[in-house]
């Protein structure tokens, strides 16, 4: 058998640093603890590229981020009283071109939409993430959360039914 290379690894992890740090900030709600997970789940990755069977390098990756991220918030939560989700997460910055009610705006739509997705129970909000921001499939997503194709559209659509103005969680 041949051992994966260095290059290979390159090719199949580095394209999709960017999603694998998204899911992490969602799930963790903190920038900088969101950069420790993807680092440690890249580690993990890399350490772990000689069971990479080839097929969705993105969906294997944020399986191992998503993993890492639990295994991060479990720690913490050990180790700490104080609780992720009082923190919030980073929002997008505006848009320099945009005149300044526009921007403003912008950045209420953002925090509004922040704070209804951080007012989701995690498994909702996950499904929900890779699904609209990362645009996975439902069989990437399953493969993602170890659960289920009918398991992830049933939370999708929990997830979108808490988000319509006036329903209830």
């Amino acid at each position: 058998m041949t051992l994966p290379s260095a290059s290979s690894f390159e090719q199949v992890v580095l394209p999709h640093l960017d999603a694998a740090y998204n899911l992490a900030r969602w799930l963790v709600h903190d920038p900088t603890l969101a950069q420790d997970v993807v680092q440690d789940a890249s580690v993990r990755a890399l350490g772990y590229f000689t069971t990479f069977r080839g097929g969705d390098g993105r969906a294997w990756l944020l399986r191992i981020v998503r993993n890492t991220a639990y295994d991060t918030l479990a720690s913490r939560k050990r180790d700490s009283a104080t609780s992720l989700d009082d923190v919030a997460p980073e929002l997008e910055p505006s848009d320099p071109a945009d005149d300044p009610e526009t921007a403003l705006s912008r950045r209420q739509d953002l925090r509004t939409l922040d704070q209804a997705l951080a007012a989701l129970p995690v498994e909702l909000r996950e499904c929900l993430v890779l699904r609209e921001l990362e645009e996975m499939s439902y069989k990437q997503i399953a493969h993602v959360t170890g659960m289920p194709v009918g398991t992830v559209m049933s939370r999708l659509w929990r997830a979108r039914q808490a988000l319509l103005p006036g329903e209830s969680s």
